[in-house]
């Protein structure tokens, strides 16, 4: 089994107990967004930042900078994605409860604008308090240095409860 699968199905929620710990200490954000790059590589390829999480709550940050942007020198689109799911994704996993866990199923995005500048990805919903099987949309809206909305993402998300170990 692999480490993140070990993670995922633990006896706690491993993104909220990271979180709570590392995000008051000086770099931890920063080393909070590089673990979960390496529990997620695909993910951290876009080398995004959580910049605040809590219950219902995730704000995220893309820098723009070359290894992101397309040939028009704008966002790439598929940067814009990667930033949706890390940021829905985190801000469910931190508000699930310990028996929980989920996987998106499929991904709904609408590009509205040219993506340049820093884009700062934000998820803010009620999210399920049960492990009880259900499907959930999760909405993350990405906004430019201006504030301008560029794109929203809507994952579409299965939660369950954790296997059973026994």
């Amino acid at each position: 089994m692999s480490l993140a699968a070990k993670l995922v199905d633990g006896d706690h929620n491993v993104v909220r107990v990271a979180w709570d710990r590392l995000s008051p200490l000086p770099g931890g954000r920063r080393l909070f967004s590089r673990v979960l790059g390496l529990i997620a590589p695909y993910t951290g390829t876009v080398r995004a930042q959580v910049l605040d999480l809590r219950q219902d709550f995730c704000r995220t940050q893309l820098r723009d900078r070359r290894s992101v942007r397309n040939h028009l020198t704008s966002v790439h689109a598929v940067a814009l994605a990667n930033l949706a799911e890390l940021t829905g994704n985190v801000a469910l996993a931190y508000s699930l409860p310990d028996d929980a866990r989920f996987i998106v199923a499929g991904m709904d995005i609408e590009y509205l604008k040219k993506a340049r500048g820093t884009i700062t990805g934000v998820a803010s919903q009620a999210m399920p308090r049960t492990s009880e099987r259900c499907e959930y949309p999760v909405v993350v809206e990405m906004r430019d240095p201006v504030g301008d909305l560029v794109a929203r993402g809507t994952l579409r998300t299965l939660v369950g409860p954790k296997k059973n170990r026994g």
